[in-house]
């Protein structure tokens, strides 16, 4: 799966690593902002979570292969599908309802509905990066250092940095300074 290879979605033993994330989401979902039990469970959830702050709720397919750098901020609803590397910077927040997906699927019918196919592609956020409110990231993105993603926008294909790109697809709009 991590290397991007084909796999089964039903495969018995990734679906025991996501019912055990499951339950780390319960306890961060159930926890307020700031306490104990709340730094707990981002920490155990995210492995070198580095102070991550995460507004539940939250949701990942394992935690585990995902990798943030110092002063990540995600607000509500947060989602990151992580069947491959999701690679976030330092310095990086998300407005409300930001979607990060590496997962895909074939197009083909049989290996995506019958045999349940899917795979994964690494996506990679750079430093001091925002996403507005509802960006959804696609499978194997890489957003530059210092870009801004309006709000609604739909990320199909590389951000280069220093620059603020909207839209559906999204697309550069104007370069910022560094």
């Amino acid at each position: 799966m991590l290397a991007g290879e084909p796999y089964n979605a039903c495969d018995q033993e990734l679906h025991r690593e996501r019912i055990e994330c499951r339950k780390l989401l319960q306890a961060l979902n159930s926890s307020i902002p700031d306490t104990p039990e709340w730094r707990e469970a981002i920490d155990t959830l995210i492995p070198n979570s580095a102070g991550a702050f995460l507004e539940p709720p939250f949701r990942c397919d394992y935690g585990s292969n995902i990798t943030l750098g110092r002063n990540f901020y995600a607000n509500f609803n947060c989602v990151i599908l992580d069947v491959a590397e999701v690679n976030i910077g330092s310095n990086v927040m998300f407005a409300p309802n930001v979607q990060i997906y590496s997962a895909t699927h074939p197009l083909d019918v049989t290996s995506r509905v019958i045999e349940n196919v899917e795979f994964g592609v690494p996506i990679n956020i750079g430093d001091n990066v925002w996403l507005g409110g509802g960006v959804i990231v696609c499978p194997g993105v890489t957003i530059g250092d210092n870009s801004v993603i309006g709000a609604g926008s739909v990320v199909t294909r590389d951000v280069p940095a220093n620059v603020v790109a909207a839209g559906n697809p999204c697309k550069v709009i104007k370069t910022v300074p560094s």
